[in-house]
């Protein structure tokens, strides 16, 4: 099949070009076509960030045939917040799938959405994930809009990709963020020293998080947070990149290791609040988008779980904080292993690449973002200008000293310092 591409799509990168002039082929399978080499420009197979230029021919060989379904139905209890002909609004449990995939066969929310509108969905992105327009993890619970038909799907996935359907997230963090609200714009791919997590890597795909303050206690801080990407485990990589990880999370260092960073006072509330977080304390609470059908705007919101509300109330009780402090002399959240700070994993492959191999980061890539000081570094500085404070005060004191030891008519050479007694030789006494 061949592809002219025209004027107004000029500059498009490859894949989106594909996706807008294919039929029934997701952004998914035309991927898996352009890794094949199935889809070539000149004769030339295409990389997957080439872009488009007007005239130019684009051949596609053969399209991925869909997977043969082999989920089945189960009847898993879904909240159903809202639901018409083509969406359904869901308030996901935590501990709940969203789709097969690593291990997980079955009991996923993919199974009861199969269960409870049959037919009634999506095919878009297969027979594995039918309905599924995005994704939450496992452990975190909120919002999840279902496309019922394919146009649906459609429509969803481009608003997720121009960001007008927005999700907007609450999140308990260690520590007391610095800005009271601000963007973390860091790249986001597969962790070179552990392939289940994900890091800011060199090469990583495009990821900016907006976040603003809501309310400060003792040990923490209450976020509330909108993705402008949809990165796997976006916030809780770039909070913890920021160096204040999600309270509660088992994967990202928001665990144990964090409450003997709290104040000695503090420590039994921080593991009160451990053993109330069963995860991460992180809510997809609010869901903005454009309705497929109608274009009216639809807003949603759900109230906090127990347990994330469980933690607030008592932190609110017992560890109240009007406002942020930051103090260097007390353990910092912020100065947390500096390896999970920055990976460079080599030349930016994508989420789905296995690979083992580690690549160093060199100084030219590291340039760009910033390196934190350690707790140490900042204690010698402050020494270092704390002493160099002290002399120049001495030397002004010493200055104003002899000046007033001319005004009183003492010769500079007679002039003696105060506090200070000359040494005598013994040979005069």
């Amino acid at each position: 099949m061949n592809y002219l591409v025209d004027e107004k799509k000029n500059g498009e990168r490859i894949d989106k070009f594909l996706v807008d002039v294919l039929q029934n082929v997701s952004r998914t399978d035309v991927q898996k076509m352009i890794a094949a080499g199935e889809v070539k420009v000149g004769g030339a197979a295409t990389p997957k960030n080439f872009r488009v230029e007007t005239g130019m021919v684009v051949v596609c060989g053969n399209i991925p045939e869909k997977e043969a379904c082999t989920l089945e139905p189960e009847d898993i209890p879904l909240d159903i917040v809202y639901e018409d002909d083509d969406i359904v609004v869901i308030n996901k449990p935590r501990n709940l799938v969203v789709h097969p995939g690593n291990g997980v066969k079955d009991g996923t929310l993919a199974n009861g959405l199969l269960f409870h509108f049959r037919e009634n969905l999506s095919t878009v992105n297969g027979a594995l994930r039918p309905g599924i327009v995005h994704r939450l993890d496992k452990d975190t619970p909120g919002l999840m809009v279902v496309a019922k038909n394919d146009n649906a799907h459609r429509h969803l996935a481009h608003q997720l990709e121009t960001r007008t359907l927005h999700r907007t997230y609450n999140a308990l963090v260690w520590g007391h963020v610095r800005d009271l609200e601000g963007t973390i714009d860091a790249p986001i791919g597969r962790s070179p020293k552990n392939r289940l997590k994900m890091a800011v890597v060199s090469g990583g795909k495009e990821s900016r998080t907006h976040y603003t303050a809501k309310k400060f206690f003792n040990f923490a801080t209450l976020l509330e947070l909108q993705l402008e990407s949809g990165r796997t485990h976006q916030i809780r990589v770039h909070t913890r990149y920021m160096g204040h990880p999600v309270v509660g999370d088992p994967l990202y260092d928001g665990r144990e290791g964090c409450v003997n960073r709290v104040s000695p006072l503090m420590r039994e509330y921080a593991e009160k609040v451990l053993e109330i977080a069963p995860a991460q304390l992180l809510q997809a609470v609010k869901i903005e988008l454009i309705h497929p059908t109608t274009g009216k705007k639809m807003k949603f919101k759900v109230p906090l779980e127990k347990p994330f509300d469980k933690v607030l109330k008592l932190l609110k009780k017992e560890c109240p904080e009007d406002a942020p402090r930051f103090d260097d002399d007390e353990d910092s959240f912020r100065e947390m292993d500096p390896e999970m700070r920055f990976y460079d994993d080599g030349d930016g492959v994508d989420d789905e690449y296995e690979g083992d191999e580690i690549l160093a980061i060199t100084p030219e890539e590291a340039a760009p973002y910033k390196e934190r000081k350690t707790r140490a570094q900042r204690l010698a500085e402050r020494k270092e200008r704390a002493a160099e404070r002290k002399a120049k005060a001495a030397e002004r004191k010493l200055i104003k000293q002899m000046k007033a030891a001319r005004r009183k008519g003492v010769a500079a050479e007679d002039f003696v310092e105060p506090g200070y007694e000359p040494t005598i030789d013994p040979d005069l006494l």
